[in-house]
């Protein structure tokens, strides 16, 4: 909104020229959804706990977990909040891809908030099923990939890294691998979703990475410099990215061993979509395997688990995902939490790194 009413006078007072400009826009609004998040959480978390929206713990998890019971939970719906408060101020909304952002989270947060109310509310451990959760996240992810692609022109060419000069195009069948991507992205967040601060510093390193991939992308003489592919217009998806990076910050603030409250599949469901969705906007699809590395190895060690049962009657780690086999060895919960942001901020550094090598 700030752009579009203040950057018009800048040929009155020259001062509203820094509207024009994307990294500004980018930091401001980072800002602007941490202070929402800080001034608003602890009366939300009240709220939340008033109304017995508390977290379901697995029994079968490891025993420090009981101490959880009775944490509030559902704080992505406030994360959201925040996003959406500071992308109406200080991103150029009417871009098309910035309302495509909007329609992933909407949807994607309808569905995690279903799922959340039928735990929650209902009591219903199982909460919404996957007979009907996962074909609603296929019909989200085709219709947001069939309008970028058909309405909004977004090639469909795609971009391996360390290979500049190799975008071959996949036609009809990216749509189908867009689909993939950001269905995949938004359960292997959900699946991370499960110790104190785990999902919250990954998922800001790994927008902080794609702000800059997004702000590269759609500025035209940087991409011609690095030699990646320019998409006009993807370079507001930086603004989007901050303010979700400044949105987790303000959760983390309240998330933080030990948790006072937990996002829920309303926070990390929208969460990773959009994740997928700005890394096929910005072409940079495959390095989402690099820079959400912890994702992809939870989400593997889900499938290793269940396929290795399934066909052998033996487990691959004490428990999946990943993170609670590492709590069963005997590894502190804040032990795993630190070294995961670790590993995600390596793989964030080496993934930028990419654009000058690649």
């Amino acid at each position: 909104m700030l752009y579009y009413l203040l950057y018009p006078l800048h040929t009155e007072f020259v001062g509203f020229n820094v509207f024009r400009y994307v990294t500004f826009r980018t930091l401001m609004a980072a800002f602007t959804a941490m202070a929402i998040y800080f001034f608003f959480g602890g009366p939300f978390i009240k709220m939340m706990g008033r109304r017995r929206c508390w977290q379901s713990v697995r029994d079968d998890g490891p025993i420090t977990h009981m101490d959880k019971r009775g944490t509030p939970t559902m704080g992505g719906l406030l994360i959201w909040i925040a996003v959406f408060g500071s992308m109406f101020l200080w991103a150029q909304f009417l871009e098309p891809f910035v309302l495509v952002a909007v329609g992933v989270i909407i949807t994607y947060g309808l569905i995690g908030f279903i799922d959340d109310y039928r735990k929650i509310v209902l009591k219903d451990p199982k909460g919404l099923r996957a007979r009907w959760k996962f074909p609603l996240q296929l019909l989200s992810a085709l219709v947001v990939a069939m309008f970028v692609f058909d309405t909004i022109g977004l090639p469909r060419t795609l971009s391996i890294p360390f290979f500049k000069g190799v975008q071959p195009d996949l036609g009809f069948w990216y749509i189908p691998f867009a689909v993939l991507v950001i269905v995949g992205a938004s359960n292997a967040v959900n699946l991370t979703d499960g110790l104190d601060g785990l999902v919250s510093v990954p998922s800001m390193v790994s927008f902080l990475a794609y702000s800059i991939l997004a702000y590269v992308a759609g500025h035209a003489a940087i991409a011609r410099y690095l030699q990646v592919q320019n998409i006009p217009g993807c370079g507001e998806l930086a603004v989007v990215c901050g303010a979700v990076v400044g949105a987790c910050i303000g959760f983390l603030w309240w998330n933080a061993h030990p948790a006072s409250i937990f996002m829920g599949d309303v926070g990390s469901l929208p969460l990773g979509a959009l994740l997928g969705y700005v890394s096929i906007v910005t072409k940079n699809e495959i390095l989402l395997v690099i820079i959400g590395g912890i994702f992809v190895m939870e989400t593997v060690s889900v499938i290793a688990q269940v396929v290795s049962f399934k066909l052998t009657g033996r487990r691959v780690f004490r428990m999946a995902p990943i993170h609670h086999h590492f709590e069963l060895r005997g590894w502190p919960e804040s032990k795993v939490i630190v070294r995961f942001w670790i590993i995600s901020i390596i793989l964030a550094l080496f993934s930028l790194a990419t654009l000058k090598l690649r």
